[in-house]
């Protein structure tokens, strides 16, 4: 084990200690505990065990009830995961029961204090699951089971995970009714949790980004056998800027590949996802908060993603990479400011316009009828931020991302073009 996997196997442990004590908390503040731990909570209440050693029971029964879902290759190629969870599991289960003892003086009397535990509850669980996200070395005996579970069946993680988080739910409410005569432990606590975990997530993980150096070993560098002539223009546009437009004219002046919707095609080469599905989806997600709830609150990285959507935005990032390292070429969308944020012979290109503009030009270079122009342009753009900001992070149409923002509005596009030219020219110079 070399210094830098020991270091990721540490932030795991940090991560699932910031976690149980995140349940803890949660659970002290007596509105209902998490979904996850909402059937080890009731078990608890009317059993001799903690909820801890409840956890620990149930995160191993998962670990059994893998075996019969996985062939024989898919254990022995993940044997190393699969065998974690067992002091995964253990080690979870004690740093709950260590987090309600360190909290034992936590007794909210007023209503208003048992929201501001549970809120301050999540954010602690939400930090501990960005944590564990970002050590990218193990995953905790649940999280693991649906897993397991999507890719025997073939479903999206995320709404395997909101069914399995649901059935725990209602498990614990049927155990409460059966042995304790009533509904407890789930409260509007356990929705609540629920609800804003997973965007908390979302929102705190780019602060994590100081980590990196600190777990990943630096990359080699090579010194070039050849001087580098590639120069890369990336447009980020609002639906009815032009900016497809422009991108075919600068392409064609220039005499470079403009990737649009050639992308389609190449990515389902690369990732083994149906045409019609990029089409129909690809630059978009179908609601920002719901798609937070459904993967943020997961603990895999992007990459071990098994959402369709996760699977086409790391595609198409591969993608922009190996076309900017094989040729000069115009890249219209894709987040590719994004991901070659780190490149420096990259130009990248904001198209926006007035309201007036974009419909105008919706009308006449898309057939939109003129009246519904309007609505269409609000939807798109939605998506595209909502994707953009999703999957990077950062915000749409931030002035700073970007070397030059157009008004296509005021500038048409042929003097938009001119300029961008001039800008490539001059870089191709700086080479």
């Amino acid at each position: 084990m070399n210094t830098y996997t020991f270091r990721r196997y540490c932030l795991f442990a940090i991560a699932l200690f910031v976690n149980a004590f995140g349940i803890a908390l949660i659970t002290k503040a007596l509105l209902g505990t998490s979904p996850i731990t909402s059937v080890t909570y009731v078990l608890s209440m009317f059993t001799p065990l903690t909820i801890g050693q409840w956890t620990i029971a149930l995160n191993l029964l998962f670990v059994v009830l893998e075996l019969p879902l996985m062939t024989r290759s898919e254990l022995k190629d993940d044997l190393r995961m699969f065998l974690l969870q067992i002091p995964i599991s253990l080690c979870f289960g004690t740093f709950i029961d260590l987090g309600m003892y360190i909290l034992f003086w936590v007794e909210p009397v007023w209503y208003i204090s048992h929201i501001i535990y549970l809120l301050i509850g999540c954010f602690i669980l939400a930090a501990g699951i960005a944590l564990e996200v970002k050590a990218d070395i193990a995953m905790m005996a649940g999280e693991y089971f649906v897993r397991v579970i999507s890719k025997r069946f073939h479903k999206e993680f995320g709404y395997v995970k909101l069914g399995f988080d649901i059935s725990l739910v209602c498990i614990a409410c049927l155990l409460s009714l059966i042995f304790l005569s009533g509904i407890y432990g789930v409260r509007e606590g356990t929705v609540i949790a629920a609800l804003v975990v997973g965007p908390i997530v979302h929102f705190i993980s780019p602060y994590y980004q100081y980590f990196d150096k600190w777990i990943n070993a630096p990359q080699a560098t090579t010194i070039p056998t050849s001087k580098t002539e590639h120069v890369i223009i990336t447009i980020a546009r609002e639906f009815g800027s032009g900016g497809h437009i422009l991108g075919e004219m600068i392409a064609k002046d220039l005499g470079i590949k403009l990737y649009d919707k050639e992308f389609i095609h190449l990515v389902a080469q690369k990732s083994g996802i149906n045409e019609s599905y990029i089409v129909r989806n690809e630059q978009s997600i179908p609601s920002f908060w719901l798609k937070c709830i459904l993967a943020k609150s997961s603990e895999q990285s992007l990459e071990r993603s098994l959402s369709s959507d996760d699977v086409l935005f790391v595609a198409e990032s591969k993608i922009i990479q190996e076309l900017a390292e094989k040729e000069s070429c115009v890249i219209v969308g894709r987040c590719a400011d994004f991901v070659l944020k780190d490149n420096p012979h990259v130009i990248k290109v904001f198209c926006y316009s007035d309201l007036e503009s974009a419909r105008k030009r919706c009308a006449q270079e898309y057939g939109i009828p003129l009246e519904k122009t309007e609505n269409e342009i609000k939807r798109i753009n939605r998506n595209r931020i909502a994707h953009y900001e999703y999957y990077t992070g950062e915000k749409w149409g931030e002035p700073h991302h970007y070397n030059l923002m157009i008004n296509t509005g005021d500038i048409a596009l042929p003097v938009a073009c001119e300029l961008i030219k001039g800008i490539y020219q001059n870089k191709l110079k700086e080479l």
